[in-house]
């Protein structure tokens, strides 16, 4: 489903949207390492986090694809993120249940953005060409993301307490 819209515009709309995504949730993942509430960077964040999900469901496709399984899961972590945040005021236990939700889904669309690269940047396919990227560099890539949002994940759930957040 395209909306009317050629596969190029609905790409080109996906792929700012996810860039977006990407940087805000930088920006607020700063935020949660500091313990400072960055409520305009995160609400960008989530929407563009989640518009990057929906209009991943916009290719025409024939079957369920690996990205439609990492879309799913992001949608749900991000419903969570969401709750946490503004249904349950981070009170509590959702406090850290919203860091890890929100780094996770963050982290997904970081890593389909390595995944992404490694297919369309030409000096990047060249040292993982296969498709999907399956050589060392890609591994040891991908590698070197999941560790840096572990440890971040883990950081920013142990020192992110807001007092008094406004949301």
């Amino acid at each position: 489903m395209t909306l009317g819209l050629s596969v190029a515009v609905v790409t080109l709309i996906h792929v700012v949207i996810s860039l977006i995504g990407i940087v805000t949730g930088l920006v607020a993942m700063v935020g949660l390492l500091r313990s400072r509430p960055m409520p305009g960077w995160t609400g960008i964040f989530l929407l563009t986090t989640i518009l990057t999900s929906v209009t991943g469901f916009m290719f025409p496709v024939d079957k369920l694809l690996p990205s439609h399984v990492i879309g799913i899961i992001s949608l749900v972590l991000l419903a969570i993120a969401c709750l946490a945040l503004y249904g349950q005021k981070l009170q509590g236990h959702w406090r850290w249940i919203y860091v890890v939700t929100a780094m996770t889904s963050l982290y997904l669309n970081v890593f389909v953005l390595v995944i992404q690269s490694f297919l369309k940047v030409p000096v990047l396919h060249a040292l993982a060409p296969s498709v999907p990227p399956s050589e060392p560099p890609f591994a040891i890539v991908q590698g070197i993301v999941l560790v840096l949002f572990v440890v971040a994940t883990f950081l920013a759930a142990r020192k992110f307490r807001p007092l008094g957040m406004s949301l």
